[in-house]
């Protein structure tokens, strides 16, 4: 476990940063303290139900993520149930859903998400460039407050796969790839959130949105 501080005086929010071994811990933390928030990087659910909100960074294949995380399942499971803000980056959105097609290897049965928003992830279509990679503009189709000052601004992503909710009340915003896409999803009640794209590498525009996220979890 490693812990990192901001200025206490200048905290918003205390955000835990979920150390699972994958995702770009790091990055992510930098850019939560830019935001105002007091930052700890851990494993230990006693954090998770302390903390104003929880993040689940991720980089990688969905497989992998969802078996590193899978002895805190029943942890995160109940930091949504609780209406703790629980925010999923990039693989960590991808994993809020039920399945992917990522995880379904030939031989082996399909590994489980958390199945917070349900839904599944789906490969670009054949023949497009993949991964996608860069920047590309964000269009917000409904309010949330994770979107405040973002409709049209553009965001970095890295994916060749993309999130297809069941409901698509889930879908917060979407880019356009040769086809439109999610790129923002949450939950129905709003307190689970993701973005496919990496905000912490999205300049002004992903700053914004950690601003806006530390400012929900500063609410409750």
């Amino acid at each position: 476990m490693s812990t990192v501080t901001a200025d206490r005086q200048q905290s918003l929010a205390s955000v835990v940063v979920v150390d699972y071994g994958l995702g770009n811990l790091r990055s992510v933390t930098r850019g939560l303290e830019r935001a105002g928030a007091d930052v700890e990087i851990t494993d230990d659910p006693d954090a998770f139900a302390d903390a104003d909100g929880v993040v689940l960074p991720g980089v990688g294949a969905f497989r992998e993520g969802v078996e590193n995380a899978d002895p805190l399942r029943e942890d995160l499971l109940e930091v949504a149930e609780a209406g703790t803000p629980l925010f999923g980056i990039c693989l960590g959105m991808q994993m809020l859903l039920t399945t992917s097609e990522e995880g379904e290897n030939e031989g082996e049965s399909a590994v489980q998400g958390l199945d917070l928003i349900p839904g599944t992830n789906v490969r670009f279509a054949e023949g497009q460039k993949v991964p996608h990679m860069g920047w590309n503009e964000l269009s917000v189709e409904r309010d949330h407050p994770l979107v405040d000052g973002i409709d049209g601004r553009y965001a970095y992503f890295v994916h060749s796969y993309y999130a297809v909710p069941d409901d698509e009340r889930a879908t917060v915003a979407t880019t356009d790839y040769e086809r439109e896409f999610p790129s923002i999803v949450a939950n129905e009640d709003g307190t689970v959130f993701g973005t496919q794209f990496h905000p912490e590498k999205s300049g002004e525009t992903g700053l914004q949105i950690l601003r806006n996220f530390v400012e929900i979890c500063s609410r409750d």
